[in-house]
């Protein structure tokens, strides 16, 4: 057992010790890799690992809880502390993270009174539950019980939220109250407002700060606040942002490894750090979160590359070596190794097999709802992926407007199979004009695109997905739906043998052989839009509008011999194959 205390320094069994963390998301890697990123962790001179805890990862059903495979947030600390590593864990409701929802579960919003990170009965006591499971796994882990855990969050960033301490003290309590025993944190930017919102060092919590460059600026805020709280704690960047995420449509963003090393050092003297990302991983399945602008949604790509230390698939970067140069300059004793990397190969060609439209296997992936209005996704179920609409019109041979009202996030239109047109963002609530006979099957499919993860847009009807008014054909709303969730957790219930119609959403199989395992990357510049799903795992979201134009198959997910990948592509566009590259591809331009 070891006790880890905040003092004028940390303090771990009484003596000073300088945390050098690195944040490793445990649900972005392939739990496979997670010893070769703490090996390199260490490599780099580091002490300490860091991660969030996904509440949707977790609680993705209310009252269902998964911790299994890459789940496994025990295994993964466990797994740290054999390495020989301090773990920070951050379990937070919200995570922010460029995930989901903040990694808050979309089952939330079935709740209408619902006021997510808010001092309300019935916020907390969906709070209370989840931790109530989840300490009960990691209460052990803490240093007190023998475990690497030294630190715990208690919010994430909540002054550029919210300033309700008694919110604050909430979770906190039920955070000590379910078993968290080493000193508590909060983080938050280290501009006087946020750092005033978020605290609360007057209740013992620890205050640390979020940035990424200007070091002792930001430290000298950081310490000012101290100061006037009459403190004297050790400084720590909670969050030393080494690159950034991305978007749909926009450039990748890089930063200078030297810059960042310049950075790095000029911290290190005053304070303890935690690079954010050591390694960034990937958004598999549907995870990605989305930015907000205005009352422009910017939803984020499937990789979480971050331009980290180690890149989305495990590689050594630049600044993997330039910040190991600081730590054996500014810390000689410290050992440090050399990096692994992992293989990466191209595979032959996937072929494909089979083709089905949506629209023929859809009983055999869901089953249909049906409602005089349209249910939104959280209703009719998990609330992620799509969920297609159909009812029945009686038209007059004649042409008649179509409209979706309140709808997210992406919508394509079909009138009796034949596709009528696509609407996202502002377009969506726009007429569209289709030529109706006098029976006939009107369909829209929907795609949540990924909630907001940050600012007040948490609070904002648009979280709630697909569609939440309904749909006017000609002046009037329209009654009797269908409805089919589709968040694609089981692809292997696709029923091939149906029939394949162009232009239509639609299911592809693929195979390929691969001599041995390896990393490798799919190819997705000749697609239009969609998912992927290698042996039955989903990969996440491709799209042609880039920035990047690939997707990370790491080797665990392969079997020597036949692989399957199947697509669902939503644009219409057909693939004869699919290339499977040594590296990853990118959108020229």
């Amino acid at each position: 057992m070891s006790v880890f205390e905040v003092k004028e320094e940390f303090l771990l069994d009484q003596k000073p010790v300088k945390i050098l963390s690195g944040a490793i998301h445990y649900f972005r890697i392939v739990p496979e890799y997670w010893e070769d990123c703490f090996y390199n962790l260490k490599a780099m001179g580091f002490n300490t690992v860091e991660t969030y805890i996904p509440w949707n990862l977790h609680e993705p059903e209310e009252g269902v809880f998964d911790f299994s495979r890459g789940k496994d947030i025990v295994r993964f600390v466990r797994l740290a502390q054999e390495m020989g590593l301090m773990v920070i864990l951050r379990p937070t409701p919200f995570i922010c993270a460029e995930w989901e929802f903040g990694g808050l579960p979309a089952w939330l919003l079935r709740y209408k009174d619902m006021k997510v990170r808010t001092n309300t009965p019935l916020f907390l006591e969906k709070v209370d539950a989840y931790y109530r499971e989840l300490f009960s796994r990691i209460k052990d882990l803490q240093v007190t019980q023998g475990g690497p855990v030294i630190m715990l969050q208690v919010e994430n960033e909540y002054g550029s939220f919210g300033n309700d301490k008694d919110y604050l003290r909430a979770i906190r309590d039920i955070m000590v109250r379910y078993g968290a025993e080493v000193p508590l944190f909060t983080s938050d930017g280290s501009w006087d407002a946020a750092l005033e919102a978020g605290n609360l060092v007057e209740d013992g919590v620890l205050a640390t700060a979020n940035f990424g460059s200007r070091s002792n600026e930001n430290l000298d805020a950081l310490e000012r606040f101290y100061e006037r709280k009459g403190l004297k704690w050790p400084l720590m960047s909670m969050e030393f942002w080494d690159g950034w995420f991305n978007r749909w449509r926009e450039p990748v963003i890089t930063r200078d490894a030297k810059d960042l090393a310049a950075c790095v050092k000029e911290l290190l003297p005053r304070a303890s750090i935690n690079l954010y990302m050591f390694i960034g991983g990937t958004n598999f399945g549907f995870y990605n979160g989305c930015s907000a602008r205005g009352n422009t949604d910017l939803p984020q790509i499937t990789s979480y590359n971050y331009d980290a230390v180690l890149t989305e698939w495990g590689q050594p970067t630049a600044k993997f070596y330039e910040i190991r140069e600081v730590i054996r300059e500014l810390f000689p004793d410290i050992p440090t190794g050399e990096p692994r990397d992992h293989e990466r190969k191209a595979f032959p060609a996937a072929r494909l097999t089979d083709k089905v439209s949506l629209s023929a296997t859809v009983d055999r992936l869901a089953q249909r709802q049906d409602s005089a209005y349209p249910k939104t996704m959280e209703e009719a179920g998990p609330g992620y992926g799509y969920m297609l609409y159909r009812t029945h019109v009686t038209g007059f041979d004649d042409v008649m407007k179509v409209k979706a009202i309140q709808t997210s996030d992406r919508v394509h239109f079909y009138l009796n199979g034949v596709f009528q047109g696509v609407q996202y963002q502002e377009e969506i609530g726009t007429e569209i004009e289709m030529e109706f006979g006098r029976d006939n099957v009107l369909e829209l499919l929907v795609e949540n695109m990924g909630r907001v993860n940050y600012g007040y847009k948490l609070q904002a009807p648009t979280q709630s997905k697909g569609i939440r008014t309904g749909v006017m054909v000609d002046i009037h709303f329209e009654s009797g739906w269908e409805q089919y969730a589709l968040p694609l957790d089981h692809v292997e219930q696709v029923d091939f043998s149906g029939e394949w119609k162009a232009d239509t959403p639609a299911f592809y199989r693929y195979e390929f052989e691969a001599d041995e395992p390896a990393d490798t990357f799919l190819d997705c510049s000749r697609l239009g839009k969609g998912a992927a799903f290698v042996n039955g795992v989903n990969l996440g979201r491709y799209w042609s509008e880039g920035p990047v134009c690939y997707l990370y198959i790491p080797a665990p997910l392969l079997k020597a011999g036949k692989n399957e990948i199947i697509l669902f592509e939503t644009e219409g566009v057909t693939a004869e194959s699919l290339e499977l590259k040594a590296a990853p591809v990118y959108r020229e331009g």
